[in-house]
């Protein structure tokens, strides 16, 4: 088992859930999904290789991070830079397939593919504002 479990909150947790899926390629593990009496996702994982990434909307009240974004200036403004701030790092086979797949499916590209220490790279937000870099799995990434 993994040490650490990211664990992201989305607005509409089901659409995201298939966003996912369909964008970079993670599959859901369809016996962890639970629901709540209205039909918002509580839980739902999802696998990056043999990881999980959990997957919820924690409540009704919960504001995704583009909708957040519109009416809070300052995080509007921190936002402004390409980084990945407070994300996943996910190691992937083929930047270049991934990048294109991601890309063709609305992800808002924050860097295209670049090259060099720590490896073949390139930075995403999700349709919800969370922010990813994805790295080619051979790469050496050296983080100490």
């Amino acid at each position: 088992m993994q040490d650490v479990i990211p664990m992201l909150a989305y607005e509409n947790g089901i659409a995201a859930l298939e966003w996912l899926k369909q964008a970079f390629g993670f599959e859901e593990d369809t016996d962890r999904r639970m629901l709540d009496a209205t039909g918002r996702l509580t839980h739902a994982q999802l696998m990056a290789g043999g990881d999980i990434i959990m997957v919820s909307t924690p409540t009704p009240d919960y504001e995704s991070i583009n909708n957040h974004r519109e009416h809070c200036k300052k995080m509007d403004r921190w936002l402004q830079v390409p980084w990945v701030i407070n994300g996943l790092l996910v190691h992937v086979k083929n930047v270049e397939e991934h990048f294109e797949k991601a890309k063709e499916k609305g992800a808002e590209i924050l860097s295209g593919i670049e090259e060099g220490p720590p490896g073949k790279r390139y930075r995403c937000a999700d349709i919800e504002g969370h922010r990813w870099m994805f790295i080619e799995k051979n790469s050496e990434l050296n983080i100490q």
